[in-house]
């Protein structure tokens, strides 16, 4: 007779899922992954989307003078802009958006011109997957620099104290629904902070749609372990309608000019999944248990 074994008491085997958001990866019919599903009369009667760019009408085609800005005192005046193709208004638009962005979303460091090339990766990369060696770097320095108490390192670091089997020099299967808790509880990474409104981080991410923390090494040796996490983050670079009705979005030219080159059905413009990965280590010498 074979005896069979309890898969909840075998140890876990690597990589490991330690936690995985709700809301999963690719996640391709999210809200804010639609595109060119909106008319110009909607846009404008229900999004109040009128002037849109200070270069271009993307409703005529036609290039903006001075006296066909809606904001003009000469607005109405027989005075038409130069017509232009569908694909140089296209241009003109993600043009101001490029330049709309600098200020007042990435005034300084050396992530700021990360945005420039989402940017242009929604114009010419046709929806696929962003990667970006400075944004595998921010979200290592925001991982390493969250000081709040409920952090996920931190969270993470304390509960796979609580479950390893220390007798056996084990992280077992049953453990892990353990360890999911915690996390749930905790403090994802989110590019929120202050400082993330003027660095480019907070426009090119701010928060996050999807996460996993991935236990890719565990060593256990007596008293002491050293295990290698890895956080796979992924936003989406798109607008869904519930942003650019809220104020704080519609009051800006550059989340209107996003807004209509993604959704106006005459564009459709492709947003795209923002991809972050960052590998952290945890050291516990001397634990508790």
């Amino acid at each position: 007779m074979v005896e069979l074994t309890d898969p909840s008491t075998q140890s876990v085997s690597f990589p490991c899922m330690l936690f995985e958001t709700q809301k999963k990866m690719d996640d391709y019919a999210a809200e804010d992954m639609r595109y060119g599903d909106l008319s110009e009369s909607l846009l404008k009667s229900y999004f109040h989307l009128n002037d849109v760019s200070t270069r271009v009408d993307p409703w005529t085609l036609t290039r903006v003078t001075p006296f066909n800005q809606p904001h003009s005192r000469f607005h109405g005046s027989r005075q038409p802009g130069a017509s232009v193709s569908r694909e140089a208004c296209i241009a003109f638009l993600f043009d101001e958006f490029r330049a709309l962005s600098r200020f007042p979303f990435a005034v300084y460091s050396s992530y700021r011109m990360v945005i420039e090339q989402m940017i242009s990766h929604m114009q010419h990369g046709g929806g696929s997957p962003f990667e970006n060696t400075l944004l595998d770097a921010a979200l290592k320095e925001l991982i390493d620099q969250d000081k709040r108490e409920r952090n996920s390192l931190a969270v993470l670091r304390q509960s796979l104290i609580r479950n390893i089997t220390w007798e056996k020099g084990m992280l077992l299967e049953r453990a892990k629904q353990s360890i999911a808790t915690d996390i749930k509880r905790s403090y994802l990474p989110k590019f929120n902070r202050l400082k993330d409104s003027f660095n480019g981080m907070g426009i090119t991410v701010h928060d996050i749609f999807a996460a996993q923390l991935i236990l890719e090494k565990l060593v256990i040796k007596e008293n002491k372990f050293n295990a290698v996490i890895r956080y796979n983050i992924q936003d989406h670079f798109g607008l869904d309608n519930d942003d650019i009705l809220k104020a704080h979005f519609h009051q800006f030219r550059f989340f209107r000019i996003w807004f209509v080159l993604q959704r106006y059905e005459r564009f459709a413009c492709r947003p795209f999944m923002t991809n972050m990965c960052a590998r952290v280590e945890i050291s516990v010498m001397t634990p508790t248990y």
